[in-house]
């Protein structure tokens, strides 16, 4: 999904080099301010495969010793982590030079179907959550491994398929269809949080602490899809299929933001994992909701 623009900026967009010398140097400006922002979405991305890579496999490892028989919840983030993976190899590919195009173009089919992949699994993992705690007997007699697992393939499977389109369709319709697929999963997210948080007052099956925990888990993906995916959501809407309205040094500088925020959400990945281990998150979340309590035991009347 990133690099979109600049491959296609390319082929899309004419200057006029011959009109005057104006132009020319605003031009040159204009390549020298792409070159720049290059250099430093380069450099970030360094640094978040560097941090990233290592801390993902560790994050896996001890995720797969949880798998138990009939634990399913961690199945999915294992998987979404397994994206992050492919995600962060395809960085590393995009920043190396002199790599043949066709490599790039096999890496790029990898990325946006890991990509689409980890959308997908981020909405797994939050109607998995709901169904939890709104749903707790269904769930406790549904949830089998070998249900997971069939999610996971039709995951993949749709995930590649949304990459290999992006290879053969036009290129407003891809932006467009890029936008869809990254609005789709905002009201099943909004759904999977405030069905949740109506059904955890009447839940009785699940401690306290899970309920808490289950929350977290739910407010954090929505947090993370919302900052980290909205900007490219706006850019394949509204900014990329407008060249009247918007300057291009702007476009270019929501363009380079958009991308940093794609390449930072594998990293952001790595919060889910804190949030599935029992541990100091509790004792976290726990001393959130009792100041939230005693706060509204303070501002509430005394009869």
């Amino acid at each position: 999904m990133e690099g979109l623009y600049i491959n296609s900026s390319s082929q899309d967009q004419s200057y006029d080099y011959s009109s005057t010398t104006s132009n020319y140097q605003n031009n040159n400006k204009l390549d020298e301010y792409r070159e720049k922002l290059d250099f430093i979405l380069n450099v970030v991305t360094y640094i978040i495969v560097a941090v990233g890579l290592p801390l993902t496999l560790v994050a896996i490892y001890a995720l797969y010793s949880m798998v138990r028989r009939d634990h399913v919840a961690p199945i999915y983030l294992i998987n979404l982590l397994i994206t992050d993976i492919l995600q962060f190899c395809c960085m590393i590919v995009r920043v190396t030079p002199n790599v043949d195009s066709n490599i790039k173009k096999i890496f790029y089919f990898i990325y946006l179907s890991a990509l689409f992949a980890s959308v997908f699994f981020m909405v797994c993992i939050s109607l998995e959550r709901y169904l939890v705690i709104a749903h707790p007997l269904w769930y406790r007699f549904r949830r089998t491994i070998k249900t997971s697992v069939v999610l996971c393939v039709l995951v993949w499977v749709l995930s590649a398929v949304c990459g290999f389109l992006d290879f053969f369709i036009d290129r407003v319709v891809r932006y467009i269809l890029a936008a869809v697929l990254l609005l789709l999963p905002f009201p099943l997210l909004i759904f999977s949080l405030v069905g949740t948080l109506k059904a955890l007052s009447a839940s009785i099956s699940v401690p306290s602490d899970e309920k808490r925990r289950i929350v977290g888990i739910l407010v954090l993906v929505l947090l993370i899809y919302t900052l980290l995916f909205l900007p490219s959501i706006i850019w394949f809407m509204k900014v990329n299929n407008d060249n009247t309205w918007f300057p291009e040094k702007y476009k270019l500088r929501l363009y380079f933001l958009s991308t940093i925020f794609i390449r930072l959400s594998p990293l952001a990945d790595l919060f889910l994992y804190v949030f599935m281990r029992k541990g100091s998150i509790d004792k976290l979340l726990a001393s959130v909701c009792c100041r939230r309590m005693d706060s509204n035991d303070i501002s509430s009347p005394s009869v």
